[in-house]
């Protein structure tokens, strides 16, 4: 039996020690949720004066799509890995039972609303008709869903996101959670870019909007 379990732990440890395993997943998952609070914290901050921000809302609301996709990949690795029996998962623990089966599925239907009507209406231009009720919807659901998923992990950011930017002993995979969060950033930042004649066509509208109010 323990010439089967031996080459096992060592792989596992050797996977741990350069991608920092289950630790390293969860410092990931810290590391785009600082990255996210302060977005859309800015995206909302655009809300506020809509009619005359509406290009910054487009552009930000665009860059924050790859940042989410890699929180949302990263929490559901977490999940995969968990499920499929992975000790190191396991011995980390599922998440709290009222956030994984409410709070949780709530705020990924309501961040794939948000986003997915967001696009939409990228896409269909100024107007948008039936879907910018659909949007404002789907905004007011997400703000009370992500508001409760945040005030209950904002505790735990510091402790994650602290030792990956600072000098101390570094855990393995380091570089590579960096570098994955850079890549979410960068990409988003270009489809940001690519949509910005969208977004000032939504501009011109609003402005027209208000001219004709």
């Amino acid at each position: 039996m323990a010439t089967f379990e031996q080459p096992i732990e060592a792989r596992a440890e050797r996977s741990a020690a350069s991608t920092g395993g289950a630790t390293g997943n969860t410092r990931l998952t810290g590391l785009v949720a600082a990255v996210l609070l302060v977005l859309l914290a800015a995206e909302g901050a655009t809300i506020l004066r809509i009619q005359n921000l509406v290009t910054a809302h487009v552009f930000i609301g665009m860059l924050l799509v790859p940042p989410v996709a890699l929180k949302v990949g990263s929490v559901g690795y977490r999940l995969v890995r968990y499920y499929a029996g992975s000790l190191e998962y396991r011995l980390k623990g599922p998440p709290v039972l009222v956030l994984r089966v409410l709070v949780a599925p709530a705020v990924l239907l309501s961040t794939a609303a948000l986003f997915g009507t967001g696009i939409a209406l990228v896409v269909l231009g100024p107007g948008g008709g039936v879907v910018v009720g659909l949007h404002k919807a789907s905004f007011v659901t997400w703000f009370f869903t992500m508001a409760v998923h945040v005030l209950w992990h904002v505790r735990v950011l510091p402790p994650l996101v602290v030792p990956e930017v600072s000098r101390r002993p570094r855990l393995g995979g380091r570089s590579f959670r960096l570098a994955l969060v850079l890549v979410a950033i960068v990409a988003g930042i270009a489809l940001a870019a690519a949509t910005l004649p969208a977004a000032h066509a939504w501009a011109h509208w609003a402005a027209s909007f208000g001219s004709d109010g």
